[in-house]
């Protein structure tokens, strides 16, 4: 087996280019949307215990904000890369109309694209050429756009990933302050656990951004004690009025 085949054997289904950076992008949401569905639901009925020792009242308004928010998120993720989808082929059958209309100036642009990236213009012909030949649309959206025609972002996958992360992240403090504890035992085991619940996510979010883990840890789970902090004592006042 000479060299070059057992390379390729070696690194035989290794994602390269862009589908790590969409595998990525897609883990980052999904950690971001269960962030979200921690805190807010934490908020909702830690500030609901603050004003009531109802579990019934508890559980209803902490389900409804699993509902309402797994909902929105959803829709918004689906508006969002709906539009982006939209682009995508818009830009795209602009490109195919210009490979139709006007060929020479198209792989002359291509040329121009791989001499900047450091080709010499003799290599860059080339690459353009052949490139061009193979598939000329699909060598444009590339080094052009950054788009790959047969794979257009999925709206419904990605608001079915954000209704999933959302839910999951929110069962956590929905699940801790139902747990049959004291009334003031199951609003610190909520904040316990939702403080550990955010630092993990804040931990995942700097690795997958390459930021200063301390510091995304810190800025996590301080914004979600905030937010329990306020809520609490929302829902403490509004008890008290209505005592």
């Amino acid at each position: 087996m000479s060299a070059g085949s057992g390379a390729a054997t070696a690194h035989q289904g290794e994602a390269h280019g862009g589908s790590i950076g969409g595998r990525l992008n897609w883990l980052r949401a999904g950690v971001l949307g269960a962030n979200d569905g921690i805190v807010s639901v934490a908020g909702t009925v830690i500030g609901v215990a603050g004003a009531t020792t109802s579990t019934t009242a508890i559980a209803t308004a902490g389900l409804a904000a699993i509902v309402a928010g797994a909902f929105s998120m959803a829709g918004g993720e689906y508006v969002s890369v709906s539009t982006q989808r939209d682009t995508e082929k818009a830009l795209i059958a602009k490109e195919r109309w210009e490979l139709d209309t006007m060929p020479a100036e198209e792989l002359e642009e291509l040329t121009d694209i791989y001499q900047r990236r450091g080709l010499s213009r003799s290599v860059a012909e080339q690459v353009a050429k052949e490139l061009t030949e193979h598939d000329a649309l699909r060598a444009h959206a590339d080094a052009e756009l950054g788009i790959d025609p047969d794979d257009y972002t999925n709206p419904w996958a990605a608001a079915a990933s954000s209704f999933l992360a959302f839910t999951v992240g929110a069962l956590i403090p929905f699940v801790i302050i139902l747990l049959p504890l004291g009334d003031a035992a199951r609003v610190w085991a909520t904040i316990a656990g939702v403080a550990f619940a955010l630092l993990l996510t804040g931990a995942v979010s700097a690795r997958l951004g390459d930021a200063p883990r301390l510091r995304a840890i810190l800025r996590n789970v301080g914004m979600g004690l905030i937010t329990m902090a306020v809520t609490y004592g929302v829902g403490s006042a509004f008890g008290t009025l209505t005592a």
